[in-house]
Formats: C-alpha cells, sequence, structure tokens
C-alpha cells in the first residue's frame, strides 16, 4: 500500500497559483501572515531552499480535507466581489487537480487595491 501525503505548504503553493492566475490578483499576506512568513524565510535561507511562494494563503486540516484562506490585492478597476469569486473558483479547481486534497472552502481576504 502506498500512502502520500500533501504538505500544507504544498497545497499553499498551489493556491498561490491558482489565485494569481486571475487577472488583476497578486496574493499577498495580511498582517496575519506576515509573522509566519518572516520566519518561513529565514528557515528557508538556513536551509539553503527556494521553494515557491506560500505567502498570503493558510491552510487549515479538517481530516484530510482543507480550508483555504487567501489574501489578495485587486487592480482597482475590478468589482471586488466578483474578484474574490474567481480567485475561489480558480482555487477549488486547480488544488484538487494538482494535489489530490479536497477543498471545502475558501476565503478571499482583499487586503489592498492597487491603482
Amino acid at each position: 500500500m502506498i500512502e502520500a501525503v500533501v504538505s500544507a505548504s504544498a497545497v499553499a503553493a498551489v493556491a498561490v497559483h491558482a489565485a494569481e492566475t486571475v487577472a488583476g490578483v497578486r496574493v499577498q499576506p495580511g498582517m496575519a501572515g506576515l509573522v509566519s512568513s518572516v520566519v518561513r524565510a529565514a528557515r528557508q535561507q538556513i536551509k539553503g531552499l527556494q521553494p515557491a511562494p506560500v505567502e498570503g494563503v493558510r491552510v487549515r486540516w479538517t481530516g484530510a480535507v482543507a480550508q483555504l484562506e487567501v489574501d489578495v490585492v485587486i487592480s482597482g478597476m475590478d468589482q471586488a466581489a466578483a474578484v474574490a469569486r474567481a480567485v475561489q473558483r480558480s482555487v477549488c479547481a486547480l488544488v484538487p487537480e494538482l494535489t489530490g486534497v479536497e477543498v471545502e472552502s475558501v476565503v478571499v481576504t482583499v487586503v489592498d487595491v492597487a491603482w
């Protein structure tokens, strides 16, 4: 029997990619994610790693099912609610496709608007 485990970092990296495929979206950590991103960056530098970006995405697990929180900056030319829904759809489609992890929910927080 083969068992595969997908880490939260791998799921987050795919979620960042999925969110940033939506036009006018950039994933950026909100205040809650800043401390963890600094710690992660320091740990990576010590180990000499160059992994995919995961800042701005938090993954919580309910068993083997993921609940994702994504912080984004959007273009000032777009409607925030429509962009957030597009990010949700993109993340919900791509994470299971590339990782095999079921996604229960995707909460999108618009942390800034870029003009």
